[in-house]
């Protein structure tokens, strides 16, 4: 039997379904790439001097634009699913993590220790981290997330206030 160009084209249009998005790939991971940066040495200077700059902290929201260390996370929405996220600290002398915590409410402020100049993880609901990482290096997370609000933090004594956190929306 010869196959004409015509009986080859209605096989290959047949075959397309076949070819459609399957559940295994449509829980394929998201990566999210992130920076944890500051302003040099000298970020922790204004440390006291100014009011604190964590999420929904008092004078948080007006202050944010000069804080002088921060987490930038591109894109700043994904779906829900698996999601990598790829710190980089680029910072060029200071040492930062990235802790992925939910937001219950956009009113509410992230339990803080004031004494330890921390947040509480384990009240935040932590769901992983990248720990301490050095100038220049890297790391990876995976965490598979739901739809809602995520906060990334750095939870160095004194990071969070100063402005080291961004939110992350889940769909």
């Amino acid at each position: 039997m010869e196959i004409t160009r015509r009986t080859a084209i209605v096989l290959a249009l047949a075959a397309l379904p076949a070819l459609a998005i399957t559940p295994a790939m449509a829980t394929e991971t998201t990566t999210v790439k992130v920076s944890l940066w500051d302003k040099g040495d000298n970020s922790m200077d204004d440390l006291g001097s100014v009011p604190p700059m964590g999420f929904n902290m008092v004078g948080a929201s007006e202050l944010t634009q000069q804080a002088t260390m921060g987490v930038t996370a591109k894109p700043s929405s994904v779906s829900a699913g698996k999601v990598t996220f790829e710190v980089k600290n680029d910072s060029k002398g200071t040492v930062h993590e990235m802790i992925v915590a939910p937001i219950q409410s956009a009113t509410e402020e992230l339990p803080y220790n004031k004494d330890e100049m921390r947040v509480d993880e384990d009240k935040a609901g932590h769901l992983g981290e990248v720990s301490e990482l050095d100038p220049g290096q890297s790391g990876s997370l995976t965490v598979t997330l739901k739809p809602g609000e995520y906060i990334l933090y750095c939870n160095i004594p004194g990071h969070y206030v100063m402005g080291m956190w961004t939110l992350l929306h889940v769909e």
